[in-house]
């Protein structure tokens, strides 16, 4: 394959064709479907085209333009790859590549980091367990204690100045004081909410270590928030791999009067369950090289599903009446709902290539955000009946405010993403505006976590 310095260099090597060249290869390189290797065979074609075209008195511009745009689809091309190179795209589902990248370390040496971390990350709630006496106090600690080694690993990949972990220790520091020092009642309300909403703050903290401290550019977080996509389905993978191992040596053992429920409890799901977000996290790391993600695929899957059960949902509801009988629960249902349609359009528009022209998907996910919109709309309104009748609450409160963020995002989604069906605004619109807005959520957790013990007595 050709090497960077086989490259066919336009004649004059002039500066704007070459900017130009390193913006395609910028954009070629995010999309993970195609291997820094085959960036690199790509750029000669596109170079040689370049070469051909200017030869026939065409402008550096105008050959740009032509020779991308024959290069075709990017998608058509990264299926062309696949085809060709299908030996190569095998290997890379093995856990152990042939050559690690330039800078990168060994397999093997990465292997063992996350294995430590792993098994650190269960010592710490081993220690959680041994120490607190309470099941709220207990839950308000475990994520605190496991986050840092998810961290660690971040910090230990993306090779992340000791300026970036300082200034993240604070907000945890302050994190952990607030859930531990306010005077929280026994299963009340607020202490519930914190540990709920704590694991959210946590997570954006991770978020800024993930990126290497770049959180305000907008690639970096579309990247943590498919990261995020990607993790949660290889967890659960390793959770149902892990709950069928389990359940099958415990039946074996029990055969011989070996009962494996004590040790389970004490010492297996203690280090399993914090050591498989590690292990989780270095897998989608692993795999970012192969042909497709998981979590953008599911997407293609269950959103006409989806859509098809919001309209499902709309009709019954606006037949059903009685609403505002129903407790804070409906508001909670409606908030899961919004956030799965959320997590639908966001892992659809970071897999998606933004230079590609509407298309029906669009349309559909258009649909799936207005018929979203409009379900919640109906339980929104039985709600807010509901809380003028009979007063706030912090779960209520807490439950409102997530639906009302949720109702922003997504409303001003479909109107970009309407915006560009009709070709009048680009993609990159929806792109920013879902990058921008992620951050709020955490905003939003904190706030949560910090006043509303105050606010609401504690209780």
């Amino acid at each position: 394959m050709a090497g960077q310095e086989e490259r066919v260099e336009p004649a004059g090597g002039h500066g704007r064709l070459e900017t130009q060249i390193d913006q395609w290869r910028s954009y070629v390189q995010r999309h993970r479907a195609i291997s820094p290797a085959d960036v690199d065979e790509m750029e000669d074609h596109l170079r040689g085209r370049v070469a051909d075209l200017t030869a026939t008195g065409l402008d550096d511009d105008e050959a740009f333009l032509v020779a991308v745009r024959r290069m075709g689809n990017l998608d058509a091309v990264s299926r062309e790859f696949a085809r060709e190179h299908s030996e190569r795209l095998w290997k890379q589902l093995v856990l152990v590549p042939d050559e690690p990248s330039e800078g990168s370390a060994p397999a093997w040496r990465e292997l063992a980091v996350v294995l430590a971390l792993a098994v650190g990350a269960g010592i710490a709630v081993k220690v959680a367990l041994a120490a607190f006496d309470t099941d709220s106090v207990l839950l308000r600690n475990v994520p605190l204690m496991t986050a840092p080694f998810l961290a660690g690993y971040f910090v230990w990949k993306r090779r992340v100045s000791w300026r970036v972990v300082a200034a993240l220790l604070v907000p945890y520091a302050l994190l952990a004081v607030v859930l531990n020092v306010y005077p929280y009642v026994e299963n009340g309300s607020t202490v519930v909410l914190a540990a709920v909403h704590a694991p959210v703050v946590l997570w954006a903290l991770v978020g800024v270590v993930y990126v290497g401290g770049r959180w305000r550019a907008q690639d970096p977080r579309m990247d943590f928030a498919r990261f995020t996509g990607e993790l949660v389905v290889y967890v659960t993978l390793l959770a149902i791999g892990g709950g069928v191992l389990l359940g099958l040596t415990a039946a074996t053992l029990s055969l011989v009067g070996v009962d494996i429920e004590p040790a389970m409890e004490s010492w297996i799901m203690p280090f399993a369950v914090p050591g498989a977000v590690v292990v989780g996290a270095w897998l989608v790391e692993a795999k970012q090289d192969v042909v497709e993600n998981i979590a953008p695929v599911l997407t293609r899957v269950f959103t006409p599903l989806t859509t098809v059960m919001l309209l499902v949902t709309l009709v019954v509801l606006l037949g059903a009446g009685g609403l505002a009988d129903v407790e804070r629960e409906l508001l909670i249902l409606m908030d899961a709902i919004l956030l799965l349609v959320l997590c639908l359009l966001l892992y659809s528009v970071s897999a998606r290539d933004s230079l590609a022209r509407p298309g029906w998907f669009d349309g559909l996910q258009l649909v799936l955000v207005a018929a979203a919109l409009a379900v919640d709309a109906v339980a929104l309104t039985a709600m807010l009946t509901r809380i003028a009748e009979f007063g706030f609450s912090p779960n209520k409160v807490a439950a409102l405010g997530l639906n009302l963020l949720l109702l922003v995002h997504l409303a001003r989604s479909g109107l970009l993403l309407l915006g560009f069906l009709r070709e009048r605004r680009p993609f990159g619109a929806l792109v920013r505006w879902q990058t921008r807005f992620l951050p709020v959520y955490a905003v939003w957790a904190a706030f949560v976590v910090v006043a509303f013990g105050p606010v609401f007595g504690f209780a």
